[in-house]
């Protein structure tokens, strides 16, 4: 526990979720654009060990290089 304004304050001590509230799967590489995790990762981030969430937190960085700009899209055809 760590105090803040005098009082204690709960805090936990596991690793927590890499989310940036920018959910979008990418249509081709089928991870999450905001956070790079899987959907799997995504949704069985809370029955993991901390263990199994380092893992996952040390490969995050390596998979942005996996996202593409989609071509196309609304903003294609308005340049047209």
């Amino acid at each position: 526990m760590t105090k803040s304004n005098g009082k204690e304050v709960w805090q936990r001590d596991e690793i927590q979720s890499p989310c940036i509230n920018i959910c979008v799967v990418h249509p081709e590489a089928r991870i999450c654009t905001g956070c790079y995790r899987s959907i799997d990762e995504i949704s069985q981030w809370s029955k993991l060990s901390n263990e199994a969430r380092a893992e996952i937190m040390e490969a995050l960085p390596a998979r942005a290089k996996n996202l593409t700009k989609r071509r196309g899209g609304r903003t294609a055809r308005l340049k047209r």
